[in-house]
C-alpha cells in the first residue's frame, strides 16, 4: 500500500526546509520535492540572516538538506506537476511518481522578471540587484541606480541614497515621473534617464548602464524593480485566490482560500528574504501540525 504521508512540501529552499525541519521535529511523515532552481541561484551571499551572513546560497541549502535528512526527511529532486484532490488529502504527481499526502505546502517562490537588456545576465549578483536590503550594503558609497516605473521606481531610488550619495532613476524608456515626483528626487541629488539602457558594460563587475543616446551612466549597482513571477502555477491550478500583486492570498500560519493547502516564503505575499522565507516555513508548520493534531484528536 502507498505511504499517505502528512505533509507533502514542494520547493526545497529556506522556507520549505525550515517547515520540514519543524514537522520532522514533530513525528509527522514529512516528503520534499524540489526541482533545483532557486531565485537566488546566481547570488554570491545571503544576507541579514543571522549567524549566516555572507554565506553562498548553495552553501546554506546543503547544511539544511543535511539538518532535515538526519531528521527523516525524504528530499526528491523532482519537479511538481501536478496535485489533485482526494476523498482524503491529494495527490502529488512528480515526473512518473505519485505521492499521496494529508496536507500540502507550497514553498516555491518566484522568479524576478528581467528586462531585455544586453550583457544583463552576466552581472546578476555582481552588480545586478533585485533587494536593496539585501545587497545596498554590498555596494556602499558607489554610483547606484534604480530601474522602475512610475511612483514605485521613484521609491525605489529615493531608498538607494540611504546607501550612496550618487544615486539615478532609470525609467528604461518610459516617461519620466511628474514634476512633483522629478523635484523631489532632485531635491535628494537622485538624476533622472528616461532613455532606454540598451546594455550594461564591466569586467567581473557592473561598471556602466549604456543609454540608447549613447550617454554612459557611471553604475556600480543596478536595482531592478521589474517585478516577479511564481516559480510554478500549482497554487493557481488548485483554486487558491491571490492579490493584486499576484501573490498567493494567506491567511495565518500560511493557509490559504484552498482547504489543507499552505504557502510559505516568497510565493506568499510577503518581504523577499531568506530569513522571511525560513520564519514563514516554520509559522505554517506550526499550523500544519496543529491542523493534522485537532484532525486526529476531535472531540465528539
Amino acid at each position: 500500500m502507498a505511504i499517505m504521508w502528512d505533509v507533502i512540501i514542494v520547493g526545497g529552499g529556506p522556507a520549505g526546509l525550515s517547515a520540514a525541519l519543524v514537522l520532522s521535529r514533530c513525528r509527522r511523515k514529512v516528503l520534499v520535492f524540489d526541482d533545483g532552481r532557486p531565485r537566488n541561484a546566481l547570488s554570491l551571499r545571503v544576507h541579514n540572516f543571522l549567524t549566516r551572513e555572507g554565506t553562498p546560497p548553495d552553501r546554506l541549502l546543503r547544511i539544511a538538506r543535511r539538518e532535515v535528512e538526519l531528521r527523516g526527511v525524504e528530499l526528491r529532486s523532482l519537479r511538481v506537476t501536478s496535485a489533485v484532490r482526494r476523498p482524503i488529502g491529494f495527490e502529488v504527481r512528480a515526473g512518473s511518481r505519485r505521492a499521496r499526502t494529508r496536507k500540502l505546502l507550497i514553498a516555491t517562490g518566484v522568479r524576478d522578471n528581467q528586462p531585455a537588456i544586453d550583457g544583463l545576465a552576466r552581472f546578476v549578483g555582481r552588480g545586478i540587484y533585485y533587494c536593496a536590503y539585501c545587497d545596498g550594503d554590498t555596494v556602499a558609497d558607489r554610483p547606484l541606480a534604480a530601474l522602475g516605473h512610475g511612483l514605485g521606481g521613484a521609491e525605489l531610488a529615493l531608498a538607494l541614497t540611504t546607501w550612496s550619495d550618487v544615486v539615478a532613476y532609470c525609467t528604461n524608456g518610459t516617461r519620466k515621473p511628474r514634476g512633483a515626483v522629478c523635484e523631489r528626487l532632485a531635491r535628494h541629488g537622485v538624476t533622472v534617464h528616461d532613455r532606454c539602457i540598451v546594455r550594461v558594460e564591466g569586467r567581473r563587475h557592473l561598471e556602466t548602464l549604456v543609454l540608447r543616446n549613447g550617454a554612459r551612466v557611471p553604475c556600480e549597482g543596478l536595482f531592478i524593480q521589474e517585478g516577479d513571477r511564481p516559480q510554478s502555477d500549482l497554487a493557481a491550478r488548485l483554486g487558491c485566490s491571490f492579490t493584486r500583486r499576484g501573490a498567493v492570498r494567506t491567511l495565518l500560519g500560511g493557509r490559504t482560500t484552498v482547504p489543507s493547502v499552505f504557502v510559505a516564503g516568497d510565493a506568499g505575499d510577503e518581504a523577499r528574504s531568506v530569513v522571511v522565507a525560513a520564519a514563514t516555513g516554520v509559522k505554517a508548520a506550526y499550523a500544519i501540525n496543529q491542523e493534522l493534531r485537532e484532525e486526529r484528536c476531535a472531540l465528539p
